[in-house]
């Protein structure tokens, strides 16, 4: 599993988002709507490279592969992003963040994301490396471990 480009592209009806007044399924204990919704409509920036990860988390978990790809550095962003409808992400852990605030240039952000797919589960851990540049944070890669 990779929190990067899946196996399918057919859609499915476990790509929703969630209602606006629901908890961000990014786990930032804030409703939908006023943590991740404005960020994935394009109304918001990510202000740090954590807040990118959690929004990028949520976009897995809704099936938004326009953000995703929206918030994937130019010079890394594979040329197309087809994801799993089978695969459910079921929760984000955020481990630890090197720098990535509104000021810095760089950061890291050591995550874990839980799945599920039919009766598998498992966990992604990752380290993310995002830089800012044109004004915003852009996801650049990730190491699996």
């Amino acid at each position: 599993m990779s929190f990067g480009a899946a196996a399918s592209s057919a859609r499915d009806v476990r790509f929703r988002r969630p209602a606006a007044d629901r908890p961000c399924p990014c786990g930032s204990g804030d409703r939908f709507d006023g943590c991740c919704a404005p960020l994935l409509a394009g109304a918001a920036a990510a202000p740090t490279a954590e807040r990118l990860m959690r929004s990028r988390y949520t976009a897995f978990v809704t099936g938004d592969d326009r953000y995703l790809s929206d918030t994937w550095h130019p010079g890394t962003r594979p040329e197309s992003l087809d994801l799993d409808p089978a695969q459910r992400w079921t929760g984000l852990e955020i481990l630890a963040t090197e720098e990535g605030g509104e000021k810095d240039a760089r950061g890291v952000v050591e995550f874990r994301a839980s799945w599920s797919s039919g009766r598998e589960r498992g966990a992604l851990h990752e380290r993310s490396r995002f830089v800012r540049g044109s004004e915003r944070w852009w996801y650049l890669d990730g190491v699996v471990s």
